[in-house]
């Protein structure tokens, strides 16, 4: 091909080359195809060739950020090839540890979980090193999993005695009262997705054993009211979902030696449009508190199908759009 650039990025061995490949090349191939270029396996190194001088710059950046990870001992995942992809697009691949943080020791079938953006590294040092943090944001950018994770971590080293999970149990428009069962299968839907995330990181038998001990408890945030929560790591799940009565209720469940972690989508409350969500209004009423922590994440904390960032994106649009026009109207009415 003419009018092509090359770019050379040094590797130190064979094996390197092909932990950074993947098997069947198919990291090698989500690189070439993200960033439009073509990468060969020379004797010095790697040459990376292609038409766009800042495509194939960003495909440098990407290489030399995976090796830092190879070099420190990571196995690579797709998930990392895509996080090294996005960093080196927005500039912040110079920091790269910072973005692909350090990982979360759980007892998990993949070995360990790790912050894979900028933004949820913070997150995870805010959750080290405050006891009470609220994780705002999209769907999709980790606030659940990396809180449990990080739950799961503290009752590992010790730090905690027991796990606390628990989410409102009224969500899309519907109450418990016109579900079919009893209370357990009433509140099964709704606790199901923590459930999910949970027998991601330790085996069926040790979560089922640890549930039955009570050292893991998964319940509504009703069945929090009246208790003191002691020596505990809680993840408040869904609280956009949550009343001012019950974030209130549940922030002062706080007890000796314990962290709470709150995550939600202010976007996306299903409460009735007559009640405010309990945490927009923590929001407000917290900021200024000494030892909470607020994090928030944009669609570029994303890690699920790319799709997702895009179409957050297209409704953060839409929605930016519909209240300009609004604003237009009210103005034009006064």
């Amino acid at each position: 091909m003419s009018n092509q650039e090359i770019l050379k990025v040094p590797i130190q061995s064979n094996i390197e080359a092909q932990l950074l490949f993947g098997n069947a090349d198919d990291f090698l191939r989500i690189i070439e195809d993200k960033l439009s270029v073509e990468v060969l396996l020379k004797s010095e190194g790697l040459e990376i060739k292609g038409r766009n001088f800042d495509e194939i710059h960003q495909a440098g950046r990407t290489f030399e950020s995976l090796l830092h990870l190879i070099r420190e001992g990571q196995r690579l995942e797709e998930d990392d090839i895509r996080s090294a992809i996005r960093a080196s697009r927005q500039g912040l691949d110079t920091d790269f540890p910072k973005v692909i943080g350090e990982s979360i020791p759980v007892f998990s079938k993949r070995g360990a979980v790790r912050p894979r953006t900028s933004g949820q590294c913070k997150y995870t040092e805010a959750i080290k090193n405050h006891d009470l943090v609220f994780g705002i944001g999209p769907a999709g950018t980790g606030k659940t999993y990396l809180a449990m994770a990080m739950a799961v971590s503290a009752f590992k080293s010790g730090e905690v005695s027991r796990i606390i999970l628990t989410r409102p149990a009224v969500e899309a428009g519907e109450k418990l009262g016109f579900l079919p069962g009893d209370i357990a299968d009433k509140i099964d839907p709704y606790l199901r997705p923590i459930f999910d995330a949970l027998y991601d990181m330790m085996s069926n038998e040790t979560l089922d054993r640890y549930v039955e001990q009570n050292v893991i408890e998964v319940a509504p945030i009703a069945f929090m009211r009246g208790r003191t929560l002691n020596d505990s790591f809680i993840v408040f799940d869904e609280a956009q979902n949550s009343t001012i009565e019950q974030m209130k209720m549940f922030l002062t469940r706080l007890g000796l030696s314990s962290k709470a972690v709150v995550t939600g989508d202010i976007t996306q409350t299903d409460l009735p449009s007559s009640r405010v969500s309990g945490l927009v209004d923590a929001q407000n009423v917290l900021k200024d508190v000494e030892g909470i922590e607020f994090v928030y994440f944009s669609k570029e904390d994303v890690v699920r199908h790319e799709l997702v960032q895009r179409i957050i994106g297209a409704y953060d649009s839409h929605d930016t759009t519909d209240l300009h026009q609004e604003r237009i109207a009210r103005t034009r009415c006064e």
